[in-house]
């Protein structure tokens, strides 16, 4: 390991020695920088070609130098010989100027350890592709070693060889001289380029005459460097001293043999005795047949063996060979084209350009990426040509890697991103931007995506043209998963909005309504609940492709598995706004049908949701009141209660209310003494137990209850209790039989408020007690504090039912009465009241169902006898007296319909028609009860 890695120290330390070594000190590097040795040509490969940049310009070039150090073995004269023929070649080479000849970007420069001039960015040389590395670094380029030729590069290649004979034949009349693989250089587009003028001919006759080309005798004591490569030389110019531009053409199909032969040349010639050996190989080539050129193409082949011809009449001149079929290949001729691009005109290249999707498919990468996007790319300073140029770059940027798309075609579409001059020409780049977005935003880096086609999206949104503003929707949806969230919230979808609120195109209002609802899936629930919808009531039009497009919207939301559409939103904006919609006269059948679908399966889904919420709460509330009561069942049973009167006092201790506190004193000081064995009291708690106490105080000093007029005293905060309101009732009902001369028979209630519990009467009853009676047996209502209790018929107690915050109670029907003093209430009475009370009719509530006794059961019950004679015969007008239908106004305000009371069968209780008037009296009382 550590060999080899001291053996890569010596290759690098050696190779920067080499180019500080020829380079230092030679006024080349004054205005360009000198970099890595990247390849050899020229005559012997003697030149090495280094990579290189203009300091100015920054602009690629190369560098040939050519180190003095490679003579040192030869005599001084000998040097200067090499060194007059190389300087000779490089200076023919700068005077000339053709597109097939090597470019000379700075002329020769000689210092004292070298010699140096700049040309053209190359590759390399033909030589060095076909496996010579003479003159190379020791670590070839993998870029040089795994170099292959494709058949379109090298039949191209030739015709460019072919092309520059031309030129020098025809129009400077000089012979090369020296056409061989080390004189040919592969510039970095991998187009060909004859260079090595070290042997170049000029002819000596006058322009108007036939050339006439001198020749110099061949001197095997030259140096080898003074002398051409005779394996692809003419026999001519060995046997007998003669050149002429056939002779370049013998070249010519040496090198296109040694192409098709991986380098290896159609004769070795031994360079010590070469005119023996010239002379053996003629007859071979004079016998030259199709089975020693089996390795070159069929096509080509007597081409070939033409040019390789011993007479030179017979081979085929340099503008006959461009014209070969084998060279009518259609990469070739593409190939060649784009070279001569620069002589064709802006229709001529339209033309070309359009046709050229149909060609590239059939090139190889690299001679694509190397040859013919460079030339493509130029064109982008042609704004008219733009629109032509750019489908062929994005197609062949398909075909590129990413680090090939950013390092070769991205930097040359940024000025494209923002070209809007000629508007035409801008708006059809647009277009092939918008079709070739998706390749855009996978190969671009986001910056640039931010910073330069993100922008152009944009421009396009708001372009004037509605055909762009289509294009461009359609388009979104297909890379909108490319685009960065912040990017698609803040910019993308605000201009989409804009499009769809702002044109007057109907088309561009469907688009934008599409393409929102395509890319619904790419936001987040709350910005499309908050954002998208409520956009979608801004729109005004209600053309029915705007609305199916709204629906659409709509519908792709509420059933998106990540979306969804809350209950709250359904039940207030949206479904408030597509109903409306649905009953538009645009829509036909088909389309109300979908708005109908769409909204049923909406309500559902509301019904569902808010009744399954509902189901819960419920749930939740029986399960907590069942609980309560389990334990309040419990604590009643640890205290050894017997009797249901305490049962109810611990239950509803809870609500802070003692609902039956009519029972006896014991039964409440039990009461408050099983409230004070629990843990602590709240302030409340105990402000409550000292209102109870006292309120127990007072019910065991009270008097026996005296015919008198009561006021009623103003509700404290404190919570009631029913006990002073049973009393207080009592003592009203009192006062109502003292007064009940002043009734007549036409008499009114306004209302009886009668709450008490096990009210008996001991003394007959008067045809106007039975009125009152009557009254009372009917549906009276009035307030209370949101309580209501179900009634059993057996029991005298109070039934009632809530609305909106307003309990109305019934007051069921009394037991037999015997008699009636109307100024006390008898011994009997107070018993009842100091008995523990009957709960029973509260079993429904907390316990289970115990079946309920009908009306009718209830009639045949001679307790209840008392009751017929309040009902009148059937087919009767009824009791004047009886206020079973009455419609009362309590407090001038509230009025009461007096309705059958639900635990009463209706079949069995005819209601009278004849209604009473209270007297004033009554009526005062009555308004005294009420407050």
């Amino acid at each position: 390991m550590e060999s080899m890695l001291n053996k890569l120290k010596s290759t690098v330390t050696k190779v920067t020695a080499d180019v500080t070594s020829a380079v230092m000190g030679n006024p080349v590097t004054r205005e360009f920088d000198v970099g890595r040795h990247i390849a050899s040509g020229g005559n012997g490969l003697a030149w090495k070609i280094f990579h290189g940049t203009k300091k100015s310009t920054k602009q690629e070039v190369a560098v040939f130098v050519f180190d003095k150090k490679l003579i040192d073995k030869y005599q001084k004269f000998e040097k200067d010989q090499i060194i007059d023929s190389l300087k000779r070649g490089v200076q023919q080479l700068t005077r000339l100027r053709h597109p097939r000849l090597l470019t000379v970007q700075h002329p020769l420069e000689e210092s004292r350890d070298c010699l140096a001039f700049c040309t053209e960015p190359v590759f390399a040389s033909l030589a060095n592709v076909l496996g010579n590395w003479e003159n190379l670094p020791s670590s070839i380029s993998p870029d040089i070693k795994d170099y292959t030729l494709y058949d379109v590069e090298t039949k191209y290649g030739l015709l460019q060889v072919s092309e520059g004979l031309s030129f020098l034949h025809s129009s400077v009349k000089m012979v090369h001289g020296n056409v061989t693989p080390e004189n040919i250089i592969l510039n970095k587009s991998g187009a060909w380029k004859i260079m090595g003028f070290d042997f170049c001919v000029s002819s000596s006759n006058p322009s108007e005459q036939e050339p006439k080309f001198p020749c110099k005798e061949w001197d095997p004591n030259l140096p080898s460097l003074c002398l051409p490569n005779p394996e692809y030389l003419a026999p001519e110019y060995i046997l007998s001293v003669s050149c002429e531009t056939a002779s370049d053409m013998y070249s010519l199909g040496a090198v296109t043999y040694a192409v098709f032969n991986k380098g290896k040349p159609i004769l070795e010639v031994n360079k010590q005795d070469i005119y023996k050996s010239f002379s053996r190989q003629l007859d071979q080539l004079s016998r030259l047949g199709s089975s020693s050129l089996t390795s070159i193409p069929e096509e080509v082949r007597e081409h070939v063996k033409l040019l390789l011809n011993v007479t030179p009449t017979v081979r085929p001149d340099a503008d006959q060979m461009t014209k070969i079929p084998f060279f009518n290949d259609v990469g070739a001729v593409t190939l060649q084209y784009f070279d001569t691009l620069f002589q064709r005109d802006n229709l001529q290249k339209s033309q070309f350009f359009k046709g050229l999707p149909k060609v590239l498919p059939k090139l190889p990468k690299r001679v694509i990426v190397q040859r013919i996007l460079p030339c493509l790319t130029s064109e982008f300073v042609n704004p008219d040509m733009v629109p032509f140029v750019l489908p062929n770059v994005l197609l062949i940027a398909e075909e590129c890697t990413k680090e090939e798309y950013v390092r070769l075609i991205l930097p040359e579409l940024g000025p494209v991103f923002k070209q809007q001059e000629p508007v035409q020409a801008s708006n059809m780049i647009l277009l092939i931007f918008l079709q070739k977005m998706d390749l855009l935003l996978t190969k671009t880096p986001p910056d640039e995506i931010k910073n330069s086609v993100l922008p152009m999206v944009y421009r396009a949104l708001e372009a004037p043209s509605i055909q762009i503003q289509e294009l461009c929707l359609n388009i979104i949806p297909t890379f909108a998963n490319l685009i960065d969230y912040p990017s698609m919230k803040n910019a993308l979808i605000p201009r989409i909005k804009n499009a769809c609120l702002q044109t007057s195109s109907l088309a561009v209002r469907v688009n934008s309504l599409v393409c929102l609802g395509k890319i619904l899936e790419y936001l987040d629930k709350w910005f499309v609940l908050d954002d998208i919808l409520p956009f979608l009531q801004q729109i005004p039009s209600k053309e029915p492709a705007v609305l199916m497009g709204i629906l659409g919207i709509y519908k792709c939301t509420f059933t998106h598995k990540k979306l969804g559409i809350t209950k709250e939103q359904l039940a207030g904006k949206v479904l408030p706004h597509l109903i409306p919609l649905s009953i538009e006269n645009n829509l036909n059948l088909n389309q109300f049908s979908s708005f109908i679908a769409v909204i049923k399966e909406m309500l559902s889904r509301l019904e569902s949701e808010h009744r399954t919420k509902l189901e819960q709460l419920h749930m939740m509330e029986e399960q907590q009141r069942s609980l309560e009561i389990g334990n309040q069942m419990n604590a009643s049973e640890e205290t050894g209660a017997t009797h249901a009167g305490s049962q109810i006092d611990k239950v509803f201790n809870n609500i802070g209310t003692d609902l039956l506190t009519g029972g006896e004193s014991e039964n409440k000081e039990d009461g408050l003494q099983n409230k004070q064995k629990r843990a602590s009291f709240t302030l409340e708690e105990k402000q409550k137990l000292a209102k109870e106490q006292e309120q127990a105080q007072k019910l065991k000093s009270q008097q026996p209850l005296k015919p008198q007029v009561h006021t009623p005293i103003a509700p404290s905060k404190q919570t009631k209790d029913l006990t002073d309101t049973l009393m207080d009732n009592i003592t009203s009902l009192t006062s109502l039989s003292v007064s009940t001369s002043k009734l007549s028979t036409s008499s009114t209630f306004t209302s009886v408020p009668s709450t008490g519990l096990n009210m008996m009467f001991s003394t007959p009853i008067d045809n106007s007690k039975r009125n009152l009676t009557n009254g009372l047996n009917a549906n009276m209502g009035f307030q209370t504090s949101g309580f209501s209790m179900p009634v059993n018929p057996n029991q005298n107690f109070f039934s009632g039912s809530s609305t909106a915050g307003v309990t109305t109670m019934t007051l069921g029907a009394a037991p037999a009465l015997s008699s009636y003093n109307p100024l006390s209430v008898p011994p009997t009475a107070v018993k009842a009241q100091q008995r523990p009370a009957d709960m029973s009719a509260l079993n429904n509530l907390f316990g289970p169902q115990k079946p309920k006794v009908s009306m009718n059961q209830l009639s045949q019950q001679k307790p209840n006898q008392w009751l017929n004679q309040f009902v009148p015969p059937q087919g009767s007008s009824g009791m004047g007296s009886a206020a079973m239908g009455v419609q009362a106004n309590v407090m001038g305000q509230a009025a009461f319909g007096m309705q059958g009371n639900p635990f009463f069968n209706p079949q069995n209780f005819a209601q009278p028609s004849a209604t009473m008037t209270s007297s004033s009296s009554a009526s005062n009382d009555l308004k005294d009860l009420f407050g």
